[in-house]
């Protein structure tokens, strides 16, 4: 059995923020990239926000890469359950 949950958040302007981060780290592209474990080509589409879904992770490794943060977090909802014994 799975259990699932999907959140999505806009935030306009990433990409554009994703770049300027990018253009401040003196590595070349080839090896930002090599390090997030993506290509070029999909770090563009995700700088010119052709990707119009980024996954979590997908930031995340962004974020480590560059040495930055972005602010995007989601917080888990507390649950107010209790254990049923069967």
């Amino acid at each position: 059995m799975k259990v699932s949950k999907t959140i999505e958040t806009e935030m306009p302007g990433l990409g554009r923020m994703i770049r300027k981060a990018r253009e401040a780290d003196r590595r070349p592209l080839t090896q930002i990239c090599a390090d997030a474990g993506m290509t070029p080509a999909n770090w563009y589409r995700i700088e010119s926000e052709e990707t119009k879904v980024l996954p979590i992770q997908t930031l995340h490794s962004i974020e480590q890469v560059l040495g930055v943060s972005f602010g995007i977090t989601f917080d888990e909802e507390q649950n107010n359950t209790k254990e049923v014994q069967s």
